[in-house]
């Protein structure tokens, strides 16, 4: 099965609720954005915001340019449906963030929140990379969660790479300058625990 084809299948057969990523609010994602990126102009993208709720969050702290990017478009037609007519406020975009067409130096904050640590090919996450550096404005912030060191190595049913912030940051290489990384401990909906690790860069 593609990667695709896989999350079409989570989002079509699973509530948004019903996966072990799900957390109603996303507080250390806002806590970023938000130092990141203070003024409500700033054009954010969510790189596997799928069905979170972070968009919901953004938009009503009065964020007014926001894209949200995900490789189901099934993940998608969830959150545009919650989010009713304030969904027209929003860029939607289905694809693999490897491989889609994304505007040059377009956005001053990318944000993802487990997505890379699936990119189990050195070359997938190289690509990754790239895409970042090239949609990311100079002077702009990266913010990237991935599974911890001490996190799960399989999450829906797919192997995983876990990181500690010098592995991580090490993929992105000197363009994306370090400026915090923190841990914490993400209840899943089943009651169990997995160890996220959060890096936030600045694109030199």
């Amino acid at each position: 099965m593609d990667p695709k084809e896989h999350w079409e299948n989570v989002y079509g057969t699973k509530a948004a609720n019903a996966v072990s990523w799900y957390r109603a609010h996303l507080e250390t994602s806002l806590a970023l954005i938000e130092r990141a990126a203070p003024e409500h102009s700033a054009a954010i993208i969510d790189v596997g915001g799928g069905a979170s709720t972070l968009v919901d969050d953004l938009l009503a702290r009065g964020y007014k340019n926001l894209t949200v990017l995900d490789i189901s478009q099934a993940a998608l037609d969830v959150a545009r449906k919650r989010l009713g007519s304030a969904s027209q406020r929003v860029h939607w975009l289905a694809g693999d963030v490897t491989e889609v067409s994304l505007p040059a130096q377009a956005y001053d904050v990318w944000h993802d929140r487990a997505v890379f640590h699936f990119l189990i090919a050195p070359e997938q996450r190289a690509a990754y990379v790239q895409q970042a550096l090239h949609a990311t404005k100079r002077g702009g912030h990266v913010i990237v969660s991935t599974f911890g060191p001490e996190g799960p190595v399989k999450c829906s049913g797919l192997d995983v790479m876990r990181y500690d912030a010098e592995a991580l940051h090490a993929e992105f290489g000197a363009r994306f300058r370090l400026v915090e990384s923190s841990k914490e401990l993400h209840q899943t909906p089943f009651g169990t625990t997995q160890q996220f690790l959060s890096c936030y860069c600045r694109v030199e």
